[in-house]
């Protein structure tokens, strides 16, 4: 077996690399692969364990919420069939739809499968090529073993990680592991010490090569390799509830111990007061069935659902649920760089040339504060006519019929800036040769034939490209370079450096005829000097105003990437996350955190680190990160009772996005790896999206509670009816049946539309809110149980009674369950708490600002709500089907004008609350009130 890890196989020389991986330069024999693929096995990555279809359908049955309906689905069915006739069928079968709806429902919305695995897979090549007994084979990845040699070619994907035995002009793209935007150079020469992901003889699994070509020899195949171990980190990751479950969760675990509580003690008050056995049943399964809010489960499901589809239409895709509800109450967004807060792509930002910083924009150069087109710009007509020959990138015609630019990154920039400009209208000059880019001279060179003369054009590194230049091109002539010329050029390109510019000197030389030999010596010297290029992966342009939006929403925001630390402090001061620079700040000042050292930090340093000292403190950047790096800082932020979101596009970004309490991927250049493993895609890669986002989420807990609020109050005119037939002995005001129709009835739609109201205008202006505040606060209980819910019960049991008394009824005569008056009062109780929760619905859409300053018709679904509500009102009093099912009897229409004119007082009475309310109480500071526009 074959020691990968002593000594370090970068440390090695060629011959080195195959002593200590067992091997040769002609590969292993097909027999000794056989071997090693029993003995390492596969180059896979494992499989995720497989998601049970069947146990996650059953599951749904299972919470807490659903047992309670079951236990009440038994408790009548037993009834009924101990004592038929008394409407528990009805309620049996009411129950068991709830939980079968909310159950397949909930299953289709929530079921994802764990496929961050195989979207890893599907990064990876599924052939590769390989040296076995000196011949070439294709063949399939999962087959390669450590000691096979790789023959790499431009434009594959490497299928393990291997060590480099031979590199021609080789550049790689690993981004998706590290995060830098760069493109990174690959040789195959002994490297003493380095980053692993940095070292320049490595090549690693799943990382596209760029240009050039090479053999590499493999050293770690499977879940071994740097994926694997991303992969390993992104299984290994539990998922918590959101806070949204959590409330639900306790929310129906009070309401569930309230009901339960009071139905156990009624039927012992029934069996006590000599009601009998079944009377009493009736009595305490009545009270649970008032109690139990079947109707909140599924309305805060598509309450969700409609939040899930607004973010829709403002570009974010959620993939879970309450994803949609948690952006609400996010503190702090760790994003990548790369792709997320910049444009992932290079772009020629600015030049330098005849003592001038040249500012590029969109269609435009501005020279010394006058705008001009790079084409009026004769004077530097030589700059960009080495731009657009000296280079290797491609246009190639896209399946979509555009034209796009391949190669590698820092020329694909080039070439489009020439496009940008309108330079390339004319046809290149003829190629007669190259000099290529190698890793000792820093420089490229090309040869071209102009007008009888043979031209050359090149570029490299500012440092090695100026000591070959003894000219420089100034206001349109040719001019001996001073050696204060030189130093200019060395300081200007320092500056872009220390910018975190990408920086490229060109220069270029009319080669003399009688020239024998055109080699490097011959060609790449006497230069002229035409200028400096400064590239840069922008950010994007809407990110600042995204940025200072989350700021003022009391969002922290912390860039965590594993770019250079130069690169990420001026992009991070480019959008507002960091400081302008001072002159004050040494030379090389860098306050960026490195993934070394939270590597060697103590939890309790990180926290200190991670802890503003005051509000709007300046937050840290993290660069040079890796996976676990980001996963850790994600993880003491968690601990620290922060609700974090974390954004990313890149197979490095798995793991925390799991590991985040929200998960945001990139849509268009995100990693499969990323948007399988986050809960919500970003589908036009616009960091802004993510604060529309968290807007819709905070908007979604606000309308969560105004319907939660809703559906609770009528929980009390449903209860009273029981309390005051157990207690009082007055006839019971109210069916099972009838309970069910107002709870997944009337109710619905009106509830559904509180919770489609649109965000208001000062949500972004407040802190997020505090994980500890409850969705129903003991204030909002107060107001939905004992002044809402009581003034609902009054004008439902005095209908009631107004009804009976109108009717010749008088106290103390018994009252027959099956003559035509009791269906009829029944069904006037049924119309008093449907006329309240008409009022109601008005009412719950602010607990302090009146009706009046909403607008009526400010929420055309409450109104659709209430049409249907009067509606199913209309179809169970004055139908016979109605009738049958819910035991009703048509009412006269005189009895709708006290119950209208009672729940107008209802509203007033609110109306007057909220006044008096928004007078004497202060608006409480830790979040937004409720409902306010």
């Amino acid at each position: 077996m074959p020691d990968l890890d002593k000594p370090p196989l970068h440390q090695l020389t060629v011959d080195e690399v195959f002593t200590s991986l067992g091997t040769r330069e002609g590969g292993l024999s097909p027999e000794e692969a056989q071997q090693r693929l029993s003995r390492y096995g596969p180059n896979l990555l494992k499989e995720p364990s497989h998601y049970s279809l069947i146990w996650g359908f059953l599951h749904q049955f299972t919470h807490f919420l659903a047992i309670l309906l079951w236990i009440a689905t038994g408790l009548a069915f037993t009834a009924e069939f101990m004592k038929p006739g008394e409407g528990m069928l009805t309620l049996g079968w009411a129950i068991l739809g709830v939980i079968i709806i909310n159950a397949i429902f909930a299953f289709f919305q929530e079921y994802k499968a764990e496929r961050a695995v195989h979207a890893l897979r599907r990064l990876l090549p599924a052939r590769a090529w390989v040296l076995r007994s000196n011949q070439p084979h294709d063949v399939p990845r999962s087959e390669i073993v450590p000691g096979d040699v790789l023959l790499i070619e431009e434009g594959e994907q490497i299928p393990a990680d291997a060590r480099l035995i031979e590199a021609v002009e080789m550049r790689v793209d690993t981004s998706s592991l590290t995060g830098e935007s760069q493109p990174k150079r690959r040789t195959a020469e002994p490297v003493t010490d380095g980053h692993l992901l940095d070292i320049p003889n490595l090549v690693f699994a799943g990382t596209p090569v760029l240009s050039g070509r090479g053999r590499a020899v493999v050293f770690a195949t499977g879940m071994q390799t740097e994926f694997g171990k991303i992969a390993r980190l992104s299984t290994g990751v539990k998922t918590s509830l959101s806070p949204l479950q959590k409330e639900i969760t306790k929310l129906t675990r009070i309401v569930a111990m309230i009901s339960l509580a009071m139905g156990a003690s009624f039927f012992a008050i029934g069996l006590w007061t000599g009601l009998g056995f079944w009377i009493s049943a009736i009595f305490g399964i009545g009270i649970i069935a008032a109690n139990v809010p079947e109707g909140l489960l599924p309305t805060v499901t598509l309450a969700l659902a409609l939040g899930s589809q607004r973010m829709a239409k403002r570009h974010a895709l959620i993939k879970q649920l309450t994803s949609v509800e948690t952006l609400g109450c996010t503190t702090v967004i760790c994003t990548d760089k790369t792709g997320t807060l910049t444009e992932n792509r290079m772009r020629v930002a600015r030049f330098y040339m005849d003592r001038l910083e040249i500012e590029v924009q969109e269609s435009c150069l501005v020279i010394a504060g006058h705008v001009t087109s790079a084409i009026e710009a004769e004077e530097y007509a030589p700059l960009f006519d080495a731009i657009i020959h000296c280079h290797n990138a491609k246009r190639v015609r896209h399946t979509d019929g555009r034209s796009i630019v391949t190669g590698d990154p820092t020329e694909v920039a080039l070439v489009e800036f020439a496009l940008a400009h309108g330079l390339l209208h004319h046809n290149p000059l003829p190629r007669m040769g190259e000099l290529p880019f190698d890793a000792d001279r820093k420089r490229m060179s090309t040869l071209h034939w102009r007008e009888g003369r043979l031209m050359a054009f090149v570029k490299g590194a500012p440092e090695s490209l100026m000591p070959l230049c003894n000219q420089i091109f100034h206001q349109g002539t040719r001019a001996p370079m001073s050696q204060e010329d030189r130093q200019r050029i060395m300081a200007q390109s320092r500056t872009f450096a220390h910018q975190a510019y990408r920086v490229l000197a060109v220069a270029m030389r009319e080669i003399e005829q009688g020239i024998e030999k055109l080699d490097i010596d011959q060609v790449e010297q006497s230069l002229t000097f035409l200028g400096l290029v400064a590239m840069m992966d922008p950010p994007r342009h809407e990110v600042p105003e995204a940025i200072a939006r989350c700021r003022q929403a009391g969002v922290r925001t912390i860039m965590i990437t594993g770019d250079h630390p130069l690169t990420a402090l001026a992009i991070a001061r480019q959008i507002g996350l960091a400081p302008k620079e001072s002159r004050t700040e040494p030379v090389g000042y860098c306050p960026v955190i490195e993934g070394h050292q939270v590597e060697t930090m103590s939890d309790e340093a990180l926290r200190r680190l991670l802890t503003p000292t005051r509000p709007g403190e300046t937050e840290p950047v993290f660069a040079r990160v890796a996976p676990r790096h980001k996963m850790r800082v994600v993880s003491v932020l968690k601990d620290m009772g922060e609700v974090v979101a974390v954004t990313g596009d890149g197979v490095n970004d798995a793991p925390a996005i799991k590991k985040a309490d929200i998960g945001i991927a990139m849509g268009i250049a995100g990693s499969d790896v990323a948007k399988e493993t986050a809960d919500m895609i970003l589908l036009d890669d616009n960091f802004a999206t993510i604060v529309n986002a968290i807007e819709e989420g905070r908007t979604v807990f606000d309308n969560i509670r105004k319907f939660s609020t809703y559906v609770l109050v009528s929980n009390v005119p449903e209860v009273v009816p029981y309390l005051g037939y157990g207690f009082f002995g007055m006839p019971l005001a109210l069916t099972i049946p009838q309970v069910l129709a107002v709870d997944l009835g009337t109710d619905m739609v009106p509830a559904i539309a509180l919770g489609a109201e649109s965000p208001h205008p000062g949500i972004m202006d407040v802190p997020p809110r505090p994980k500890s505040e409850r969705l129903l606060t003991v204030p909002l209980l107060i107001r939905t149980y004992f002044f809402l819910g009581l003034n609902s019960a009054f004008l439902a049991m005095g209908g009631f009674f107004l009804y009976l008394f109108t009717n010749g009824w008088s106290w103390g005569t018994p009252l027959d369950w099956s003559s035509p008056l009791y269906k009829e009062a029944t069904t006037v109780t049924f119309a008093g708490i449907v006329l309240a929760q008409v009022a109601n619905v008005f009412s719950c859409r602010s607990d302090r600002l009146s009706v009046a300053r909403f607008g009526w018709f400010s929420n055309p679904l409450i109104l659709w709500g209430v049409v249907i509500e009067i509606t199913i009102l209309a179809l169970i009093t004055y139908t016979s089907l109605g009738n049958e099912i819910f035991r009703t009897a048509p009412l006269p229409l005189w009895i709708f004008g006290p119950l209208m004119l009672g729940a107008l007082m209802l509203l007033l009475a609110e109306e007057g609350r909220k006044m008096i309310v928004s007078r004497f109480v202060k608006k409480p500071a830790s979040g937004p009130v409720q409902g306010v526009h």
